[in-house]
């Protein structure tokens, strides 16, 4: 929307290594040529810092799953105007974040709706590990959070984000804008606003593959910026935004989440791999679909998917130009430009 976080990737890549000390490695539009484990991918830049924390645990034997629960933290933790308590809040003046996670053994957890919680991704795990369900939303999220030792953080906006809704709140209109989680745009106020929170987003999913060869991923979001209050995308549904399945592959997904949801995305996508398709060629067949849903509405959209097979390759397709994600394994470390469909 007109108002979502939107930046330039040229910009976005000094600042994240700006926010975390760490030089980021040159931007490619060669996909790595990565076979076994372990191995990490995430989406959009924000995912080399992401990495960074998942390949603390990879490189030292430790699981896949413990690798894309911490991970993704780092990104949750960043407080700026993206994933996370500092992200955009919806119309009504609220954050409310998502996020879900799924193991080798197709266990899985998720939280959607949920308010005032640092960490959702943490809250996802929970789920999966301490009840019979898979997805806790809204106030029983928030109570079971509680439970589970999970302080409730102050309902405050951060700065940046406070900008940004009055600006938005002026106007109020709710139009989506293709990758806006990697394009600086809408005017001074909102350049400014990004220069203030270093880089944004507001999605990062990541899979990896561990030393044993197990796979696992994880998603977290705050969602659209300023959507309908209760609005609810593709990351916190298991098949959509995310999916493992151990034999075959795991797969996760960024854009439109409605979208995703329409055709169970990322299962989609593990389903084309199960059926002998490379990581890059099953995300491509899923993005064909989605442009054969939407006909000539796909202009207005962007979708995208990151997966790793069982042999440890990965790859990934958007559907338009301006997707990027990070790849760390012992034999690369890269941000890729995605292929596209749209040209």
């Amino acid at each position: 929307m007109t108002t979502r976080r939107k930046f330039l990737q040229s910009s976005a890549f000094g600042s994240v290594a700006l926010l975390f000390s760490k030089k980021l490695p040159a931007q490619t539009t060669k996909a790595p040529l990565v076979t076994g484990h372990p191995v990490v991918i995430s989406t959009w830049d924000a995912g080399v810092a992401a990495n960074e924390g998942a390949w603390e645990i990879l490189k030292k034997g430790g699981r896949a799953l413990d690798a894309v629960e911490a991970g993704v933290k780092i990104t949750e933790a960043s407080q700026s105007c993206c994933v996370g308590l500092g992200a955009n809040p919806d119309r009504d003046g609220f954050v409310t974040l998502d996020a879900c996670i799924m193991d080798e053994n197709f266990n899985c957890g998720s939280v959607a709706f949920l308010e005032r919680i640092k960490h959702p991704i943490s809250v996802a795990r929970r789920v999966m590990e301490k009840t019979p369900h898979v997805m806790l939303v809204g106030n029983g999220a928030q109570q079971f959070a509680v439970a589970e030792g999970f302080p409730l953080e102050e309902q405050k906006l951060s700065d940046d984000a406070k900008k940004a809704y009055e600006a938005w709140l002026k106007k109020s209109e709710y139009k989506p804008v293709i990758n806006i989680e990697n394009t600086k745009q809408h005017g001074p106020m909102i350049e400014e606003q990004m220069e203030a929170s270093e880089y944004n987003h507001d999605t990062i999913g990541m899979v990896a593959m561990d030393a044993m060869g197990n796979l696992s991923g994880s998603c977290t979001t705050s969602g659209m910026g300023f959507k309908m209050r209760g609005r609810l995308g593709d990351s916190p549904i298991i098949g959509a935004g995310l999916y493992v399945d151990n034999e075959v592959g795991a797969v996760a997904a960024t854009g439109q989440g409605e979208d995703v949801i329409r055709m169970s995305g990322s299962h989609t996508v593990v389903e084309f791999m199960r059926h002998g398709a490379s990581p890059e060629e099953a995300c491509k067949k899923a993005i064909e679909r989605i442009l054969k849903i939407k006909k000539e509405k796909a202009k207005d959209i962007q979708v995208a998917f990151i997966a790793i097979n069982k042999k440890g390759e990965v790859g990934a397709y958007a559907l338009q130009q301006g997707f990027s994600y990070a790849v760390k394994s012992n034999q690369a470390e890269q941000l890729i430009k995605s292929k596209y469909l749209m040209k």
